[in-house]
């Protein structure tokens, strides 16, 4: 009997540390740059829609329903759409605390609104906005700890410490961004010894977290505990987690398009298993949450009622995929007219600035609020031959990860290699059909945030400065070498006016941006 009473007993203890030791499995929901898009999008006038907050939110509801889920938005919630940059990203800050996001690392454009109103967005939220590598705002905190299915998980936010160029300089007057990837070392080693695992949720871009996991997760120095790696900035659409030593990458693409999820077995504080997904939200298939589609109609009644009229119509679709590494059609329609607006001799826009296409057929003005959403006017700048080549340069540097700085162009035709190294990539250029004189000037339109320094451009802000008389005042420039300079008017406007002027638009790509095939 005694020796039966120490089988039991032994049996009993051995399916005890058994179910103890057995992987644990969490599962991570993520989105990034939603960019306030919470109705669903329609690329083109032969794509379906795509999208929708509402059915994303059935989709997470769903998904979260075991109460072994973690939902998370890897930034740039806000500035995008008008649905949500009218009310200056508070819509987006109701739809995700209707949603029970449970954090989200702040993007460059939460800043894009100002100081105030984003401290008024964070007192609003029902969820962090983290930033570790964010100095001098008590607002925002580094990580947070959650604990699921017993698993305790450590969620360290990181914003890329390129914001003070990627939102418009004056936004972030007096913040200090530092190092990623110190950020992250210092953050880990500080996570409490019984952490099971550590999500970098990260605004940096997909390039940018490939090469922050190898700098964690591979070599002598990498970490014993596995991370994943949720990113956002880049728009990348990443089908499968990327697995980089014990890190794996991931990313959802765009605007609530698809959601991310992430079933994530762990033991022993080490990932055994992992499976990612991006489930693709189609309206067509899925029922809109009431409550979420509730929220969604009483933002969309104040847009429509603001922004609901015709303002012209176009013959075909105004393309914005492809607007970070390629000439579009959109990209030039818009280039036009600001060179025409300012009568320049050339006009340079960046890609990032076009934000969504518009099919065929009539345009609202709430559709050219979508597509151009940033407070940017219009200035043209006396410059050099040789300033707008390394302007030229800069603008065609980051191609390979999908920059907004891409330039696009109106006046100007040149072709870039962009296999050659960064610097070397222009290989032709010319301006009202003459081949470009670096040492001739020429007068040249572009948005008061390129002019200011925004996506690193820097050559237009040596042009104004050349004349020695370069001033702030009220926000506004002043330059001897400042040829256009309209503060009053943002650029949307600009488009606005032109579009009821011409009534019906049919722009094509012609040429004036080529690679070697």
């Amino acid at each position: 009997m005694f020796r039966q009473c120490l089988v039991s007993v032994s049996i009993l203890l051995f399916v005890c540390i058994s179910a103890e030791a057995a992987p644990r499995t969490v599962r991570i929901l993520h989105i990034n740059d939603f960019h306030g898009f919470a109705n669903p999008v329609v690329a083109s006038s032969t794509a379906p829609p795509i999208g929708g907050a509402a059915f994303l939110a059935t989709k997470v509801a769903e998904l979260k329903a075991d109460g072994n889920a973690l939902f998370l938005s890897a930034g740039d919630l806000v500035q995008g759409d008008s649905w949500v940059n009218l009310s200056q990203g508070r819509a987006s800050i109701e739809l995700m605390n209707l949603m029970g996001l449970d954090a989200t690392c702040l993007g460059n454009h939460e800043f894009d609104f100002g100081m105030a109103a984003l401290k008024q967005r964070i007192s609003e939220a029902r969820f962090p906005m983290l930033a570790a590598n964010l100095y001098s705002m008590p607002e925002v905190s580094a990580s947070r700890l959650f604990e699921r299915n017993g698993l305790k998980i450590s969620v360290i936010g990181i914003v890329t410490d390129e914001t003070p160029q990627s939102s418009h300089p004056r936004n972030t007057v007096g913040l200090k961004f530092a190092s990623p990837v110190e950020t992250a070392r210092k953050q880990i080693a500080a996570a409490s010894p019984d952490t099971d695992l550590i999500v970098l949720l990260t605004h940096l871009g997909h390039e940018v977290d490939r090469k922050l996991a190898e700098s964690l997760c591979t070599g002598t120095e990498a970490l014993a505990l596995s991370v994943v790696v949720v990113g956002g900035h880049s728009h990348t659409r990443v089908e499968k987690p990327v697995q980089i030593g014990n890190c794996y990458v991931l990313q959802a693409w765009e605007y609530g398009k698809v959601l991310g999820v992430a079933d994530i077995s762990i033991e022993d504080r080490k990932i055994v298993k992992i499976d990612g997904r991006l489930l693709e939200i189609k309206p067509s298939e899925v029922k809109p949450l009431p409550e979420v589609q509730s929220l969604v109609d009483r933002y969309n009644k104040e847009v429509t009622a603001i922004l609901g009229r015709q303002v012209g119509s176009s013959d075909v679709d105004l393309v914005q995929q492809g607007v970070r590494q390629q000439e579009t059609n959109f990209g030039d329609l818009i280039a036009d007219i600001v060179r025409k607006e300012t009568g320049a001799q050339a006009a340079l826009i960046n890609g990032g600035s076009i934000r969504t296409g518009i099919p065929k057929g009539p345009i609202t003005a709430r559709q050219v609020y979508a597509s151009i959403p940033f407070n940017n006017y219009l200035v043209a700048v006396r410059m050099t031959g040789a300033q707008l080549l390394e302007t030229l340069e800069h603008g065609v540097s980051g191609i390979e990860n999908g920059e907004g700085r891409f330039p696009q162009v109106s006046g100007i035709r040149f072709a870039f290699d962009p296999t050659r190294p960064v610097g070397k990539r222009i290989l032709s250029v010319s301006v009202d059909g003459k081949p470009l004189d670096t040492s001739k000037e020429y007068t040249v339109a572009t948005l008061d945030f390129i002019a200011a320094g925004g996506d690193g451009y820097t050559a237009f802000g040596k042009a104004i400065r050349s004349s020695g008389d370069f001033s702030e005042v009220a926000g506004a420039m002043k330059s001897s070498r400042l040829v256009y300079n309209d503060p009053g008017r943002y650029l949307r406007d600009v488009v606005l006016e032109t579009l009821g002027r011409v009534s019906n638009i049919s722009p094509v790509v012609d040429g004036r941006i080529s690679r070697p095939k």
